[in-house]
């Protein structure tokens, strides 16, 4: 069958059309994407503003218009922290609903790590053994370890590189305070879950899903999406480290210049490589590989099973 799956975030609101069958591995059969920026449509009490709410109707309008012509026979809509987190998150699900039609469903953190973690997990396998995932957003950080399906531990965070870049790193480029400030801040947030983390031990594998998080292992020397989603992509820590420390001193415009980074996420990479980096020392990994699934993949994912389980 042919499923949507749209994706509201805080930086872009995706579409990913997919064809699905359980037992197969989904594969994308059309996307559309919009880097809409909902954190930058917020006034100082925390609402989206009219613009943006005017804007993100047009755009899901469009989506369920292309869901449609491509033959979607069902679109999954959910949205993540940009709406989660705004004061008046329910009058613009309600505003929504009324002008487009489309449900769309706010998923909490726990819920957001799980669902990533799921697609991670049939990405991998099962010879994976003890999985942690993290996952960048915009808006927040999801951190899940396990080793089953359902991760033992999903956390999420308000680390997201957004968010961070808002409210912590004024100034192109930022001063050298506000980036060892914004270090000590992250750090203090990881270290409240270490033990929950890692409690059980290191994991056997792990591993980084996110727009944010492939971008960095782009610019640390991984290969580039043309070169399919079955190349292996790793990030290590003295990599990872060594361009953070660079990318401090770097211009929006000159981090826009970096391979595989794009003009849109150029201005926060720098506050998701300080929570990545903050991530692995504090965790003890020297390296994270990339997962090419994340959390619509897990949508998808579980739709599948519920509709399987159904039928028994």
């Amino acid at each position: 069958m042919r499923l949507g799956v749209l994706d509201v975030g805080s930086n872009t609101v995706h579409l990913l059309v997919m064809d699905a069958h359980h037992g197969a591995r989904p594969s994308a059969a059309y996307s559309h994407k919009t880097e809409l920026r909902l954190v930058d449509h917020l006034d100082a009490q925390g609402r989206i503003k009219p613009s943006g709410i005017a804007s993100l109707i047009a755009v899901i309008k469009q989506s369920r218009q292309i869901a449609e012509d491509t033959g979607a026979e069902e679109m999954l809509s959910f949205a993540t922290s940009a709406i989660r987190d705004a004061d008046n998150g329910e009058a613009v699900l309600a505003k929504i609903r009324d002008r487009t039609g489309v449900d769309l469903q706010v998923l909490g953190g726990q819920d957001e790590a799980r669902l990533t973690f799921l697609a991670a997990r049939r990405w991998f396998g099962w010879s994976s053994g003890r999985l942690l995932l993290m996952d960048i957003g915009g808006g927040s950080l999801e951190l899940a370890v396990g080793m089953d399906e359902e991760p033992t531990v999903a956390i999420s965070l308000p680390l997201g590189a957004a968010r961070l870049t808002l409210t912590a790193l004024p100034g192109d480029p930022p001063e050298l305070e506000a980036v060892e400030a914004l270090r000590r801040t992250v750090r203090g947030e990881l270290a409240k879950v270490t033990s929950e983390v890692i409690g059980n031990g290191p994991p056997h594998r792990a591993v980084g899903t996110s727009k944010t998080l492939k971008q960095l292992a782009r610019v640390a020397g991984a290969a580039s999406s043309s070169e399919g989603l079955y190349t292996g992509r790793l990030l290590t820590r003295v990599d990872l480290g060594y361009w953070t420390a660079k990318m401090s001193r770097l211009t929006v415009a000159e981090r826009a210049e970096l391979p595989g980074v794009s003009p849109g996420r150029a201005h926060q990479l720098l506050a998701g490589a300080i929570v990545a980096e903050a991530a692995m020392e504090e965790f003890g990994l020297d390296e994270v590989e990339i997962c090419p699934w994340a959390l619509r993949e897990g949508v998808i994912l579980r739709r599948l099973d519920w509709i399987r389980d159904s039928h028994i």
